[in-house]
């Protein structure tokens, strides 16, 4: 017995030790780093302040969360509306097709997100390959603005993202079963009822998992705002990258980090009380 649990011990003392100095450790000192004062040459001091958090209440940087959030909820909204009936659907296809729609959606993934969105600036940009079929067709008659704008910031960010609510969804839909809405339809039920009683119910779960993978990373994707918005749509990332590279001011990136942190935590929170609250539901 005291083998077994020497062994078990030591199966799982890496990864215990891997989450201690690679997970907790870098948690534990940006918090404290939030707490602390730059000094006159761009150095760390270990004094403690709450000046950084207080900047944060700053106008500039309070209307940096809220255009974040903003993003994050506009950009979750459009990833369900493509996502959740793609995935819906994908999973009622034949094997042999499910195959084939997973490649599809699996393979941007062999390219760097990076490059993917130096792809969207070359689609997007003026007198680009969009504006010069938009023209060819007639539809328009000069070449539009595009890149650096709201909406460019917004497509690349569904871009990135939908394919993590497509697979969310579509591993819901495909572990539920079926017969309970060929029952609802036997018993009087109309397409539409059948389905917002007993489908959506069953798959909220998986679409609940795709709004977490989706509103997290929009808070902080701040590579896609610099490349499609020009530095015209901020996020909290790229100004947690300035505070890093440019301002050199660690302990406010930290805060920033810190709240970035907490309003995410938060978020998933919500998303697991509410998925628990379903699964309780569907037992009951």
């Amino acid at each position: 017995m005291k083998k077994k649990k020497l062994g078990l011990w030591l199966t799982v003392m890496p990864l215990y030790l891997f989450t201690l100095v690679f997970v907790v450790g870098p948690l534990i000192y940006m918090f404290v780093l939030s707490f602390c004062t730059r000094g006159d040459h761009y150095e760390t001091v270990m004094t403690f302040t709450l000046d950084n958090y207080k900047k944060v209440a700053e106008p500039v940087y309070r209307n940096t969360f809220m255009e974040s959030i903003k993003l994050a909820f506009t950009t979750t909204i459009i990833t369900i509306l493509l996502g959740y009936p793609f995935g819906y659907f994908m999973a009622k296809l034949s094997s042999s097709k499910k195959k084939i729609m997973m490649a599809l959606i699996m393979v941007p993934f062999w390219t760097s997100s990076l490059v993917r969105m130096y792809g969207w600036s070359i689609l997007l940009q003026s007198n680009g390959i969009l504006d010069k079929i938009l023209m060819g067709i007639g539809i328009t008659q000069k070449p539009l603005k595009l890149l650096y704008t709201y909406p460019a910031v917004v497509s690349g960010m569904v871009y990135a993202l939908l394919p993590f609510m497509m697979l969310a969804v579509y591993s819901s839909a495909e572990k539920m079963d079926w017969l309970l809405v060929e029952a609802a339809r036997d018993l009087g039920a109309s397409a539409w009822k059948a389905f917002w009683t007993v489908t959506w119910k069953m798959t909220l779960p998986g679409m609940m998992t795709g709004v977490v993978l989706t509103f997290v990373p929009s808070m902080g994707l701040f590579f896609v705002a610099d490349i499609l918005g020009g530095n015209k749509v901020p996020l909290v990332g790229n100004v947690i990258q300035e505070q890093l590279t440019k301002g050199r001011n660690w302990p406010f990136a930290a805060a920033l980090s810190v709240i970035l942190m907490i309003m995410t935590s938060l978020f998933i929170a919500i998303y697991r009380k509410v998925t628990g609250a379903k699964e309780l539901e569907g037992l009951m």
